[in-house]
């Protein structure tokens, strides 16, 4: 036994320590005989094995199962409600809230990018925290004028924009449209007029969508560069265009220099003709306020007597000036008839010569 249980490797080192195996009778002797008593007395349980530190002023007893799962449905009930109040006033701030009262208003199947939901408020739609809409039909409107009148006072002053959306849906619109359109400007409130229903839920979506959006936001932007910014000022005279802009960057640098350049200076530029000479220089050196001729009042001219000699002098230079325009103008005529009968004189005089000249030549 001893032999096989060594390492079979003759180069390893022999070991030491040796396993003995007990044979088949030296385990039933073992079994048959009394165990021997160890000297450590096991517990039998974990319980009583700890059963000293249960009597210590440092114990605490443990939760009961029913209680602990009752604490942590309590616990978890706030949380539960407290994310479900969040997410639900998440969507109602990115929700439109429709009145109870428009409910089976066709209006409704029109607003399909916005969500929108149900609740119990005074206006038709809320559009945001400071901004409501009412809706009202023309034909309705005709069949109870004071329903608009009344919706309004409900409001009172709980929000900024109140807008009134109203559906066009008659033909004579002229006496309800004037009734809605005076009973809105009293009460300060914006008139939105829509001749479909899909265009009355665009303008509730797109109020909507801009809700905080700057008012600058449909600005126009302004390029930095200075040719831009050089284009856009000039190109507001008439019949300027950007090549003009840039023949006029180049030839004077900057836009001082062209204020200051003479209309010579302003000619002498490709391109630029003497409509857009004069229209430059007009722009450039007339003022920004135009000067209005003081009249004199009517007090002030019956104050002025005027004596029958110097009315009769002011008729005789009006009709000495209107006989002078008409002879000026007849002049002109004149002579540009006469310079074109004169022409006229010459070719016929100059065919007769010719046809002379051809007869002698053929004799």
């Amino acid at each position: 036994m001893e032999n096989s249980n060594q390492n079979p490797n003759t180069n390893d080192p022999p070991s030491s320590f040796v396993i003995k195996i007990p044979s088949y009778e030296e385990v039933i002797q073992s079994q048959s005989q009394p165990p021997a008593q160890s000297l450590f007395k096991s517990s039998q349980t974990f319980t009583q094995a700890f059963k000293s530190i249960k009597n210590s002023e440092f114990y605490v007893p443990p939760p009961s199962s029913s209680s602990s799962q009752s604490q942590s449905r309590d616990s978890s009930t706030p949380a539960a409600n407290q994310a479900g109040a969040s997410s639900s006033s998440a969507q109602n701030r990115n929700a439109i809230l429709v009145s109870n009262r428009q409910k089976g208003n066709p209006l409704l199947k029109h607003i399909r990018n916005v969500r929108w939901a149900f609740s119990d408020i005074v206006c038709d739609y809320m559009l945001g925290k400071n901004s409501c809409a009412l809706y009202l039909s023309l034909r309705y409107h005709l069949l109870h004028p004071d329903y608009l009148y009344y919706r309004i006072r409900e409001l009172g002053k709980n929000f900024k924009l109140r807008v009134v959306l109203c559906h066009v849906d008659v033909e004579d619109v002229v006496k309800p449209l004037l009734e809605v359109t005076r009973t809105a400007l009293l009460h300060d409130c914006t008139l939105l007029c829509g001749w479909s229903l899909e265009e009355c839920g665009r303008y509730l979506e797109t109020i909507k969508v801009y809700e905080n959006k700057p008012a600058d936001l449909i600005q126009g932007q302004m390029d930095t560069d200075y040719l831009s910014r050089l284009s856009h000022a000039l190109t507001s005279v008439r019949h300027v265009n950007k090549t003009d802009v840039v023949t006029l960057g180049s030839t004077f640098g900057s836009l001082s220099h062209i204020m200051d350049a003479s209309m010579e200076d302003l000619a002498r530029c490709p391109g630029i003709g003497e409509r857009k000479v004069k229209r430059l220089y007009d722009t450039f050196h007339e003022p920004f306020k135009r000067t209005i001729p003081k009249h004199p009042s009517k007090a002030e001219t019956s104050a002025q007597q005027f004596t029958p000699s110097e009315v009769k002098e002011d008729e005789k230079e009006t009709s000495h000036s209107s006989k002078r325009n008409k002879k000026e103008s007849d002049l002109t005529v004149k002579s540009a008839l006469s310079a074109a009968f004169a022409k006229y004189k010459e070719k016929v005089g100059m065919e007769p010569n010719h046809q002379q000249e051809h007869q002698n030549q053929k004799q």
